[in-house]
């Protein structure tokens, strides 16, 4: 049997992954955008964001349903029922996704015409909806071997998958699409399904090979329903919202006197402003993904006090390393959005939401610790209620503020739903935080923002920003000689 790592050397694999797969993603937008303009990105981003919805509807909360029951069996040391547990995840996400796929399929043209207001997206709608159940498949997979701590197994089928994807997309671009955003779309799609298909290949072949022990069939039904229903409500309902916002803001946005394209601005900033803002926190997202089988393991050991170990210090890394990106980022926003896009509204749009860095990347580790911890039930209540007040804001700020009006709906909400999961989050881990420590990191980046303003080109800023925000961190004691030690420690354990 394989050898499973510490946490710690699981989430730097999946950040090393990450951050390749984030890297070769944020260079094909750039890419795209290059080839097809802004107008065609934003009819991509629309056609995408229906694609999603299907998808989200497609797996049903099956993924992270997979992954805590995995890691629930494994953590009770009942690693013969895992068998029983992927055998009802897999039976459930057929059922899911193949019911969506059809649905999708037959409403395509409606879609098309009605929501995005462009006929000719109908084949590639339809494309997505005839591969929905592989990619659904590959979600609880990719669950089962994070659940079970196979990272090193997963991260390299990612790889080849991201890679092979690529590939494919880039020869139908170059080949067939040329430069029409129509078949773009289309390429974009068939690319995804292509590695897709591979991936789902590759680890029902792996799973196969490790000759699984199983033992006297359990129910699922109950446990199955309990765990993955309330995510299925969440993420549907999330995505549909989103969606519907999606659809919504270029009509509203383009009541604004100041909008000279309402899709071009969307396509800026959902496809251009959005790739570079979360392109650092594929670091974070190594963490996040391993937090909640790792929580849930704990949880069902009853380790209360790893429990809180971990809350503490997942807290406190996402509190500093997402204070560290938003300063960097504000600082270069206007030279990245010229150097990437050629496009001095991305550069623009993007230091508006640099700022909120800390709390995105912040809210990103809340809401897995909170999954682990087995609160999907919150997290549904959490986004209902901040998605639905999006599409309200939304509705009434674009006519009259333009993109600054969305800003301003983005940065209520998700406030709103970042305070909400943190407070969850403190409860039912009984960890207790102060804001002292907070409030001097936000002092430490302001003071740091200062002195390195003054520093050109822009690399030198970025890097003088990091130096001074580090300094001040260990002279206001927010960092501190045991923090090395602990890390230096936790490198090279053995």
């Amino acid at each position: 049997m394989q050898r499973k790592l510490p946490i710690f050397y699981s989430a730097l694999m999946l950040t090393g992954v990450n951050l390749l797969l984030r890297f070769v993603g944020t260079s094909f937008q750039v890419y795209l955008s290059g080839r097809i303009g802004a107008e065609g990105i934003g009819l991509l981003q629309l056609t995408m964001s229906v694609g999603v919805m299907a998808m989200v509807a497609g797996m049903g909360g099956i993924r992270t349903a997979t992954m805590y029951l995995t890691a629930e069996e494994l953590g009770r040391g009942r690693s013969k029922n895992v068998t029983w547990v992927l055998s009802g995840c897999l039976l459930y996400s057929i059922l899911f996704s193949g019911s969506v796929g059809v649905l999708v399929y037959l409403l395509a043209p409606a879609i098309a015409i009605h929501w995005i207001g462009n006929p000719e997206i109908i084949g590639a709608l339809r494309l997505y909806a005839v591969f929905l159940p592989v990619s659904c498949l590959c979600g609880v997979m990719t669950g089962y071997f994070t659940g079970a701590n196979r990272i090193v197994t997963l991260a390299a089928v990612e790889i080849v998958e991201q890679l092979f994807s690529m590939v494919c997309t880039v020869l139908l671009l170059t080949l067939w699409a040329g430069h029409d955003p129509v078949r773009s779309c289309k390429s974009v799609i068939l690319g995804g399904c292509l590695g897709a298909c591979m991936t789902l290949s590759a680890l029902l072949f792996l799973r196969l090979q490790e000759r699984p022990r199983t033992g006297k069939r359990i129910p699922m039904a109950a446990r199955l329903s309990q765990s993955a229903i309330p995510l299925a409500v969440a993420d549907d309902l999330r995505t549909g919202i989103s969606t519907v916002e999606n659809l919504m803001v270029p009509k509203r946005l383009a009541l604004y006197p100041g909008t000279a394209s309402a899709l071009a601005d969307f396509g800026v900033v959902t496809g251009m402003v959005f790739p570079v803002l979360m392109f650092p926190a594929a670091i974070l997202f190594g963490l996040t993904e391993l937090l909640i089988p790792e929580l849930a393991r704990c949880q069902a050991a009853a380790s209360h006090r790893r429990i809180r170990y971990l809350v503490r210090k997942s807290l406190r890394v996402a509190l500093l390393y997402g204070t560290l990106c938003g300063g960097i980022l504000f600082l270069c926003a206007n030279e990245l959005g010229m150097r990437l896009y050629q496009n001095s509204d991305a550069g623009r749009y993007l230091q508006w939401f640099s700022l909120l860095t800390i709390m995105l990347y912040l809210d990103a580790v809340t809401d897995a610790m909170i999954k682990g911890l087995g609160e999907q039930k919150a997290s549904v209540r959490y986004n209902i209620i901040t998605n639905i007040m999006d599409v309200c804001f939304l509705f009434i700020l674009l006519p009259s503020h333009g993109i600054f009006g969305y800003f301003i709906s983005f940065l209520v909400t998700h406030a709103i739903n970042f305070i909400l999961s943190l407070r969850r989050l403190l409860m039912i881990s009984k960890v207790s935080i102060s804001p002292i420590r907070g409030v001097l990191c936000l002092l430490c980046t302001v003071a740091a923002i200062l002195a390195a303003s003054i520093l050109q080109p822009a690399l030198l800023r970025g890097f003088g920003f990091a130096v001074v925000f580090i300094c001040l961190l260990f002279c206001t004691g927010v960092l501190s000689n045991a923090d090395v030690k602990w890390l230096r420690r936790l490198i090279w354990k053995k």
